[in-house]
């Protein structure tokens, strides 16, 4: 069977918490050059994107977007659903950054959604954003990406997730227009179809500690005071501070919120190094 999708391998080398932004995490996908060169054949000319704006279906063409924050919407263009015996698992997903909760259809969109909450960059996310509907090779066709992300100066990063890289040859299709169409908008695009394991991972355990956290006994700034000595073992970090049961859940709080540093791409333990720095998130 011939593959319309390519998993290209994650980068290597360190992850450093502080610094991560969505690139140093994903495996991207690959389209195949015989969809991406079927679709750039094709005129965006009649293609446009469907949002939802208080209620009303908002339609923009393709060629009239403009570099920029999207029109502001009240929600997904599509519903989120629950019944017995689907095969996805949707949920709604909360995010530290936005104050609010996101759905998601999947497993794989709720962990795109807990990495985006992490790493730099990220100012406003909306799940199903718009419908795309276009025309490629006589065939009028339509997807709802999965993500769209608003970083802190208006730039838009719209993403989908398709796992592994699965998917039929319409699939395809539909993701290489997202991509021309995003780039024609003047925005970014990635197909995301998996991720760096360890450092994903170490990113999950974080997450059990990103809510606000009470620190009557001032742990906080004892750790920070320590580590700023240099580098030190997790351990041992926790330690200089006479309660270490207590600091590490504070460790992981300062970790997620960047007021600390390790190397997401080594399992998280007591053996690992901590690094201080200087600022925070």
């Amino acid at each position: 069977m011939e593959s319309w999708l390519r998993v290209e391998p994650s980068a290597t080398g360190p992850v450093w918490s502080h610094l991560v932004v969505l690139g140093d995490m994903v495996a991207p996908c690959v389209i195949a050059q015989e969809i991406e060169a079927e679709v750039a054949a094709a005129s965006v000319r009649g293609w446009s994107t469907r949002w939802s704006a208080a209620g009303a279906e908002v339609v923009i063409p393709v060629s009239a977007h403009a570099p920029g924050p999207p029109p502001p919407t009240t929600g997904p263009v599509r519903q989120f659903s629950w019944r017995p015996g689907q095969r996805h698992r949707p949920g709604l997903g909360y995010s530290t950054l936005t104050g609010r909760l996101h759905g998601f259809e999947s497993l794989a969109e709720r962990r795109l959604l807990l990495v985006l909450d992490f790493v730099a960059g990220a100012g406003e996310i909306l799940s199903q954003p718009f419908t795309l509907r276009f025309t490629v090779s006589g065939h009028r066709m339509e997807h709802v990406p999965d993500f769209a992300v608003i970083d802190d100066g208006g730039s838009v990063l719209v993403v989908d997730v398709r796992p592994g890289g699965r998917g039929q040859r319409a699939d395809a299709v539909k993701f290489a227009a997202t991509a021309r169409a995003t780039t024609a908008a003047g925005w970014a695009y990635v197909l995301v179809a998996g991720w760096r394991p360890r450092a994903v991972e170490t990113v999950e355990v974080l997450a059990g500690r990103r809510r606000a956290m009470q620190d009557p006994l001032g742990c906080q700034e004892l750790l920070l005071a320590a580590a700023e000595a240099g580098p030190m073992r997790l351990a041992q970090l926790a330690a200089t501070t006479g309660m270490p049961a207590v600091a590490r859940a504070h460790l992981l709080h300062l970790l997620w919120y960047r007021r600390l540093a390790v190397d997401l791409d080594d399992v998280l333990g007591d053996a690992s190094w901590v690094h201080p720095v200087r600022g925070g998130r």
